[in-house]
C-alpha cells in the first residue's frame, strides 16, 4: 500500500509541469510522434482516440460505463448483457446498436473471442460463453474490444477508424494522421481542435522536434528515462505497467517441457534490467507485479545456468527462432537472450523481418490493464496468447493458478516497465491512464486562442 502511494506521488510530482494553471482552453493542435502505427492494436494512439469500448478502465483499474451503461451476469458467469447507451452515434452519422456492436466484435476477434457466441437482443448486447467470464467487463475495456462501424470506410477514410469517440479520422498526408474533435461525443467535446500524430518517427527525430517546438508530445522509451531526465525534458511517467516476457511454443522442438524450463532458468533478467533496460521498473518472475499480489517474491528471478544444462539433459535440440515485438531496445534484448541461451547449449536464432518462418520465442510487451488482480491475470494471459480464465479472487487461489500457469513455462515474466511522454511547455492537463496510455481527451493548449 506505501509503495503504491509512493508511486501516485511520484507521477503525481512528474505531472506538475503540465497541470493546469488557468482554466483549460478550447482550441489548437497537438502535435504528437510516435514510432510506430497509431492504428495498430493494441495500444495504437489512434485507436484510444477515435474508437470506445463497452466499458473503459477507472483509475483504480476497475471497468466502469463507456458505450454500455450496465451490465449484469447470470449462470455463474456463463451469460452477460450489456446495456447499451442511448443517443450515441458513430462519427459518420449512423445511430450506434446493438447489430453493429456485435458485427464489431466478431470481425475484431471471431473464432477466438473470450466469449463462445455475442449476439444483439433489442438495445442490448448478449455474451454467452461454455466457461464462465467473472472478468468479462474488464476484458471490454480493454483495447483489442473497441467498437468501429464495419462496412464503413472508403479511400478517404480507411476502414476501422469510423468510431464514437471524442476524435475523428480527418485525413492521412505526408506520415502524420490528423484526427479532429468530435463536437457531438457523447462523452462531452474535447478541448483541443485536432492532433496531429506523425508516424514512424525514431526517437532520436521525436527529441530533437520536441527540442525546436516543432512537436508537443513524444514518446520516452523506459531505457531512455534517465536520459531524458538528463536533458531537462518535462516527463511525464507511470508505475511499472508493461510486462516484458518470452512466450515459448509449447510444439515442435518446445513439447518437450524439460526444454521449455531450461529456458526460462537460462535467461538472465539482472543483464536485461541492468544493461539494456538501464534499471528501469524491475525485475520479474510472476505475472503480476508485487504491489498487486504481496506472493511475487515466491518466483524466484535467479539464473541458474547448471540447472538449465542438467534439464537439457544433454541433448542437442534442432535451433529454435526468437522473435521480438517492438523497436531498437527490444531487439538488442532478444540478442542478449538468444546470447543467454546459447550459453545453456541452445542454437537460437533471430527471426528475419517479414520472412514467413515457425516461431518458438517471442519477446513481446504485454499491458498491465487494471489495478485489480483477477482481471488484470486474465488479460495479460490472453495477450499472451493463453485463453485461461481466471476464476480466483484471493490471493491463495491466484498463486496457485499462476504457479501452474509458470510451471508449465509458456510464459516467462521477465521484467515490469513504465511507460513515459515528453511535452513541450504548451501542454497542460496530461493524464496516464492505468496502462500507462496518455488520455489526450482532457488535454489543453497553453496558447490555444
Amino acid at each position: 500500500m506505501l509503495r503504491q502511494v509512493a508511486i501516485s506521488c511520484l507521477v503525481a510530482a512528474l505531472a506538475l509541469p503540465v497541470v493546469a494553471r488557468t482554466r483549460p482552453h478550447y482550441g489548437g493542435t497537438l502535435r504528437v510522434e510516435v514510432e510506430g502505427d497509431p492504428w495498430q492494436r493494441p495500444g495504437g494512439l489512434a485507436r484510444r482516440m477515435v474508437l470506445d469500448g463497452l466499458t473503459a478502465m477507472s483509475p483504480d483499474g476497475t471497468a466502469r460505463p463507456g458505450l454500455a451503461v450496465q451490465w449484469k451476469s447470470e449462470n455463474d458467469n456463463h451469460r452477460w448483457q450489456f446495456q447499451l447507451r442511448p443517443g450515441v452515434h458513430f462519427h459518420d452519422g449512423t445511430p450506434l446498436n446493438s447489430a453493429n456492436v456485435v458485427a464489431s466484435l466478431t470481425a475484431i476477434c471471431g473464432a477466438g473471442c473470450p466469449w463462445t457466441a455475442v449476439r444483439a437482443v433489442g438495445a442490448s448486447i448478449v455474451f454467452t460463453s461454455e466457461s464462465p467470464l467473472p472478468n468479462l467487463p474488464a476484458l471490454l475495456a480493454g483495447d483489442d474490444y473497441r467498437i468501429a462501424l464495419t462496412g464503413a470506410g472508403n479511400t478517404a477514410t480507411p476502414p476501422g477508424t469510423v468510431g464514437t469517440g471524442p476524435f475523428q479520422f480527418a485525413g492521412f498526408s505526408n506520415g502524420a494522421v490528423t484526427l479532429a474533435a468530435n463536437d457531438n461525443c457523447w462523452q462531452g467535446r474535447p478541448f483541443l481542435d485536432a492532433i496531429e500524430i506523425h508516424t514512424h518517427r525514431s526517437i532520436h527525430d521525436q527529441w530533437l522536434d520536441l527540442s525546436v517546438g516543432r512537436a508537443d508530445l513524444v514518446e520516452v522509451p523506459a531505457e531512455q528515462l534517465r536520459q531524458a531526465h538528463e536533458q531537462r525534458l518535462t516527463v511525464v511517467a507511470s508505475p511499472p505497467v508493461s510486462l516484458l516476457a518470452l512466450t515459448v511454443s509449447d510444439s515442435g522442438t518446445l513439447a518437450n517441457p524439460n526444454l521449455r524450463a531450461s529456458i526460462a532458468l537460462a535467461v538472465d533478467r539482472s543483464a536485461l534490467f541492468n544493461v539494456i533496460f538501464q534499471k528501469q521498473g524491475e525485475i520479474t518472475a510472476s505475472v503480476l507485479p508485487a504491489e498487486l499480489t504481496g506472493y511475487s517474491f515466491l518466483f524466484t528471478a535467479d539464473r541458474d545456468l547448471n540447472k538449465a544444462h542438467e534439464l537439457r539433459g544433454g541433448v542437442t535440440p534442432p535451433p529454435l527462432t526468437l522473435s521480438a515485438e517492438g523497436g531498437p531496445a527490444m531487439q538488442l534484448a532478444a540478442q542478449r537472450i538468444a546470447l543467454n541461451l546459447r550459453d545453456a547449449g541452445f542454437n537460437v536464432q533471430l527471426a528475419a523481418a517479414g520472412v514467413p518462418q515457425h516461431i518458438d520465442l517471442t519477446l513481446r510487451r504485454l499491458p498491465l490493464e487494471s489495478n485489480q488482480p483477477q482481471p488484470a491475470m486474465e488479460s495479460i494471459l490472453r495477450a499472451a496468447g493463453l485463453a485461461i480464465p481466471v476464476l480466483e479472487i484471493m490471493p491463495a487461489g491466484l498463486y496457485k493458478v499462476e504457479r501452474e500457469i509458470l510451471d508449465a513455462h509458456m510464459l516467462i515474466p521477465l521484467l515490469y516497465l513504465p511507460r513515459a511522454y515528453a511535452v513541450s511547455g504548451r501542454v497542460r492537463d496530461l493524464r496516464l491512464g492505468p496502462d500507462g496510455a496518455p488520455q489526450l481527451a482532457g488535454v489543453s493548449l497553453e496558447d490555444a486562442p
